[in-house]
């Protein structure tokens, strides 16, 4: 990983993002891992398909200087399979309840820290 120096005001941010980040990853891939077993997958290849595809993702970004929805952009083609998930993805909220969850544990971690 990285070392980011960020103000001290900002430490329950980074809690509520990179702190508690990686059982929000754990959910999504659990989810991906779900949603193959219901379309036929084994759960051991589910599984496996779903972390080497967040790990794929994030490497391709992480080794890039492109914004991340730029790269979303140049994997979705018009009328695709990949622009009909996304779709789906966006209805179904995914991307405010990550900004939430984010938000609820910065909060929690600004509660935690003031009752020291």
């Amino acid at each position: 990983g990285i070392t980011v120096i960020v103000a001290e005001d900002l430490m329950d941010a980074v809690t509520g993002l990179s702190g508690s980040g990686p059982a929000y990853i754990f959910v999504i891939i659990e989810a991906l891992s779900d949603a193959g077993v219901n379309m036929g997958l084994s759960r051991d290849i589910a599984l496996k398909l779903s972390a080497q595809t967040l790990f794929g993702a994030a490497k391709l970004y992480l080794d890039g200087d492109k914004h991340p929805a730029e790269l979303k952009d140049m994997v979705a083609s018009p009328g695709g399979t990949t622009i009909a998930g996304l779709k789906a993805i966006e209805e179904g909220g995914l991307r405010a309840t990550l900004i939430a969850a984010v938000e609820a544990a910065t909060l929690r971690s600004k509660e935690l820290g003031s009752s020291k």
